[in-house]
C-alpha cells in the first residue's frame, strides 16, 4: 500500500471507531475526518467544501424545507385521518398505520414523518390494547423501508446517485429505486403486521392512564411536614410500593451527594435526586407531601415578586394549590387535590378547587413580573391566532395590553377559562436536530420564555446523575413538562420536540394544505419528466414554498437537519479521497478475492450486507458515502454493471434495523418504548433476513449484472 492509502484507511478506522463509540455528534466526527484529510494532503484545501455544494447536499435541504410545509399545514394529519381506519383490528390498524408512514417518508423527511405519527401510534396502541412499543417499533422500521422506494426517500439515495453522475453515467432517476424499493417495502411492512410485531419486547403497559415512558429522573425537595422526615433512604423506597424507585443523589446545605448511603436519614429541607416512574413520583408526593423542586422553586421566585391587589392574591394561592407538588397525567387539574393537600399548605379546600384558575393566572402574572412578558403572551396569543391566520404568517404581537403593560395587574381573570387554559402535564421526546439537544434546562430559560417547568428527565440506558437543570439533553430524551396548554404548544413548535400524550389531531388549513402538496407533487413531476435536476427542482419548490408561505422565511433554516448536512457535505470529500488515493480499488479487490471468490453474485450479496452491517452502527449516509466508491471498484474489478451494486448499497443503508443508533427513527423510540439496546435485533435481525432474501433477485432481475 501506499502513504495515501495507509492514511486514508486510519482515518477512516479513526471515524468508524469515533461512529462506533457514540460520544462525539457525527457532523462533528465527520467534520475531523474532512479535517484530517485536508491535514494529510488528501483532500485539496480549495476543495475541502465543495460538499456543500454537492446535489445530494442541497436536495436533501430542499426536501426538508418542502416536509416542514407539509407538517406546518397539516396536510399529514388530513392524510392520517381520511387512510386510518379508526375501528379496525389490530392487524389492519397496524399495517394501514405502517404504509402510510411508509408513503410519506418515501417524499419527506423519515423523522419528520415518524414524529407526526408518534402521537397516532400511542393512541392506536391504547385502542388495541398493546404496549406502545408494539406500535412505534413497527412504525419506526416502516418508515425506514419507505424511503427506499425513492430517489429523494433518504439521503443514502441522493449519494448513490451523486456517485453514479460523478463515475460518469448520469444520476438515478426520481423512481428508478422503486421496482425493488417498492416490493421490498411491502413485503416488510406486511412481515411486520403480521408476524413480526410478537417479536417486539412489551416493556411497558397501555392499559392505565396516559403514556406510560419508564423511569424519570426528578428532584423532590422534603418540606418540614413531610412525612419522609427522619425516614431512611432505604426505608424511603421501600414504601413506595410497587415501583422501582430509586434515590440516586442526595443534596443537603447546598452540598451533593451521589448515591448516598442507604441508612442516611432524611431531613427537612433535603433535595432528593430520584429515579422513578410517574406512578412512584405520584405516590412520592402525594402520600409522604413532598414536593417537586422545580415547582417549589417557582413558587419562591412568584414569592419574591411583589403582590397587591386581586391578582397578587391570586398568585398567592396558586404558589399554594396550582398543580403545586401533584404530579398528574396530562389533563388533570388541580381539582383533583385532596382536602390534606390543603391543610398541608395551610389553604382552603375552596382554594384548591379553584386550583385551575389560580395556576394559571400565576403563570401569566408571574411571567410578566418576571420578565417573560412579550415571549409568554406572544406565545398564547399566536397559538389563539394559530387557526385564524394563514400557516407562516407571524401574528400581530401588539395590542392595546401589550401597549399598557402596568395595567395588566389589575386585569381580572375570566370566570370560566378555555379548557385550552388549564395548566397541564405533557410528556414530549426530544427529536435528533431538536434545538435543545446539548443544552440544558437553565440554558433555556423554560420559565422565563415560556412559563413553563420542566419536572422531570426519562433517559434511557445512562439516566442523568446532575441535577436537573444542569442536565445536558440528549436525542431521545423524555421530558415531563408543566405549563398552559398554549405555552406547551409553543414551546413544542419552538423546540421541535414532539408530544406523546394523547392529542387529537389538529385541523388543517385546507388550501394552506393543497398547495404544500402541490409544491411538493410538483417538484417531484419536474424530476421525473427530467425537466431539471433534482437539486434544482426542489430548490425551485422552496422558493415556491416561502412565496406562499407554506413554510415562514424564518423557519426555513430552522427547518434543516444542520448536522446531517454537515455529515454530508464533509464525508462527500472523504469518499473522494477513497478513489483518487486507490484505497477503494485496493479494497474492492481484496473483497472480490477473498471473500466473494470472483463470484458476481456473491461479491453483491457481500456488498449488501456489508452495508447492512455498517448501517447498524453508524449513521447510514456515512455508510453509503464509505460504500459507494468501494462498490464501483468491485463492479470495474468484475467488469459488470455498477447499477447493481450502487443499488445494493442503497438498500443496504435503508436498513437500519438491529440497533438504536443506526437510524434516527430507531432512537426516537427508545425511550417513549421503553426499549433498551439489545431488543431492536429480535426483530430487526429477521427483517434484514428477508430484505436480502427479497432485493438480491429483485436486483438480478431489475438491474442484471
Amino acid at each position: 500500500m501506499t502513504t495515501p492509502q495507509v492514511l486514508i484507511f486510519a482515518i477512516l478506522v479513526a471515524t468508524m471507531g469515533l461512529f462506533l463509540w457514540g460520544r462525539l455528534r457525527h457532523d462533528v466526527v465527520a467534520l475531523a475526518a474532512l479535517m484530517a484529510c485536508v491535514l494529510a494532503g488528501l483532500v485539496p484545501a480549495a476543495d475541502a467544501f465543495a460538499g456543500f455544494g454537492h446535489p445530494a447536499v442541497i436536495t436533501v435541504a430542499c426536501v426538508l424545507v418542502l416536509s416542514k410545509g407539509l407538517q406546518n399545514t397539516g396536510a399529514v394529519d388530513w392524510l392520517a385521518r381520511s387512510i386510518l381506519p379508526r375501528d379496525a383490528g389490530r392487524l389492519i390498524s397496524t399495517a394501514a398505520l405502517m404504509g402510510l408512514g411508509a408513503a410519506l417518508s418515501g417524499f419527506m423527511n423519515n423523522v419528520g414523518a415518524m414524529a407526526l405519527l408518534m402521537p397516532v401510534a400511542v393512541q392506536l396502541a391504547k385502542r388495541l390494547d398493546l404496549t406502545p412499543g408494539q406500535v412505534l417499533m413497527p412504525l419506526a422500521f416502516g418508515t425506514i423501508l419507505g424511503g427506499m422506494t425513492t430517489l429523494v426517500g433518504t439521503p443514502p439515495n441522493l449519494i448513490v446517485s451523486g456517485f453514479r453522475e460523478q463515475a460518469g453515467l448520469g444520476p438515478f432517476a426520481m423512481f428508478d429505486f422503486a421496482p425493488v424499493g417498492v416490493a421490498v417495502a411491502l413485503l416488510g411492512v406486511l412481515f411486520i403486521a403480521v408476524v413480526g410485531w410478537r417479536l417486539v419486547p412489551a416493556r411497558t403497559s397501555a392499559t392505565g392512564e396516559g403514556f406510560e415512558t419508564g423511569a424519570y429522573m426528578t428532584e423532590l425537595r422534603v418540606p418540614g411536614e413531610s412525612k419522609a422526615v427522619g425516614l431512611t433512604l432505604r426505608a424511603f423506597e421501600r414504601e413506595i410500593e410497587d415501583s422501582e424507585a430509586q434515590i440516586v443523589g442526595l443534596v443537603r446545605n447546598q452540598v451533593r451527594m451521589t448515591a448516598p448511603h442507604g441508612g442516611r436519614r432524611i431531613r427537612a429541607g433535603d433535595i432528593l435526586l430520584m429515579e422513578a416512574d410517574v406512578g412512584a413520583l405520584a405516590e412520592a408526593v402525594s402520600v409522604f407531601g413532598i414536593q417537586l423542586e422545580e415547582q417549589v422553586s417557582a413558587a419562591e421566585e412568584a414569592e419574591a415578586a411583589p403582590r397587591d391587589g386581586k391578582a397578587g392574591k391570586a398568585r398567592a394561592k396558586a404558589d399554594a394549590t396550582g398543580v403545586a407538588g401533584r404530579v398528574t397525567r396530562e389533563g388533570a387539574t388541580a381539582e383533583q387535590a385532596t382536602a390534606d393537600d390543603a391543610a398541608a399548605e395551610d389553604v382552603t379546600p375552596k382554594d384548591v378547587a379553584a386550583g385551575t384558575l389560580a395556576g394559571e393566572n400565576a403563570v401569566m402574572e408571574d411571567g410578566a413580573r418576571a420578565g417573560m412578558g412579550d415571549t409568554f403572551q406572544n406565545a398564547r396569543s399566536k397559538a389563539r391566532a394559530a387557526n385564524e391566520e394563514e400557516p407562516g404568517k407571524v401574528p400581530s404581537t401588539t395590542s392595546d395590553a401589550d401597549s399598557k403593560p402596568e395595567s395588566k395587574p389589575e386585569s381580572k381573570p375570566d370566570p370560566k377559562p378555555d379548557r385550552e387554559d388549564d395548566i397541564v402535564l405533557r410528556e414530549m421526546a426530544v427529536l435528533p436536530g431538536s434545538t435543545i439537544v446539548g443544552r440544558s434546562a437553565s440554558d433555556l430559560q423554560l420559565r422565563t420564555r415560556y412559563g413553563l417547568n420542566l419536572l422531570a428527565i426519562a433517559r434511557v440506558g445512562h439516566p442523568p446523575r446532575a441535577r436537573l437543570r444542569t442536565v445536558r439533553l440528549k436525542s431521545g430524551d423524555l421530558l415531563l413538562m408543566q405549563g398552559a396548554t398554549e405555552a406547551i404548544g409553543a414551546f413544542i413548535n419552538d423546540t421541535g420536540c414532539v408530544p406523546l400524550g394523547a392529542r387529537e389531531l389538529r385541523i388543517p388549513d385546507k388550501r394552506m394544505a393543497i398547495i404544500a402538496g402541490v409544491i411538493m407533487l410538483g417538484a417531484i413531476a419536474i424530476v421525473t419528466l427530467g425537466l431539471l435536476p433534482a437539486a434544482a427542482a426542489f430548490a425551485l419548490g422552496l422558493l415556491a414554498s416561502m412565496l406562499f408561505r407554506t413554510v415562514p422565511p424564518r423557519q426555513v433554516y430552522t427547518a434543516i437537519d444542520w448536522p446531517v448536512i454537515v455529515l454530508l457535505a464533509a464525508l462527500i470529500p472523504v469518499a473522494g479521497a477513497m478513489q483518487t488515493t486507490g484505497a477503494a480499488d485496493l479494497l474492492a479487490r481484496f473483497l472480490v478475492d477473498m471473500i466473494a471468490q470472483g463470484n458476481p453474485v456473491a461479491a453483491l450479496a457481500v456488498v449488501l450486507i456489508t452495508t447492512m452491517f455498517l448501517s447498524d452502527v453508524m449513521n447510514n449516509a456515512a455508510t453509503a458515502a464509505v460504500m459507494c466508491p468501494i462498490a464501483l471498484g468491485i463492479a470495474a474489478a468484475l467488469g459488470v454493471n455498477p447499477d447493481s451494486f450502487l443499488m445494493a448499497v442503497a438498500i443496504g443503508a435503508s436498513c437500519a434495523f438491529l440497533t438504536p443508533i443506526g437510524h434516527q427513527n430507531n432512537t426516537l423510540i427508545l425511550g417513549p418504548g421503553g426499549f433498551r439496546f439489545g431488543d431492536y435485533w429480535r426483530l430487526g435481525l429477521p427483517l434484514e433476513a428477508l430484505v436480502v432474501a427479497v432485493s438480491m433477485p429483485l436486483l438480478l432481475l431489475v438491474w442484471p449484472l
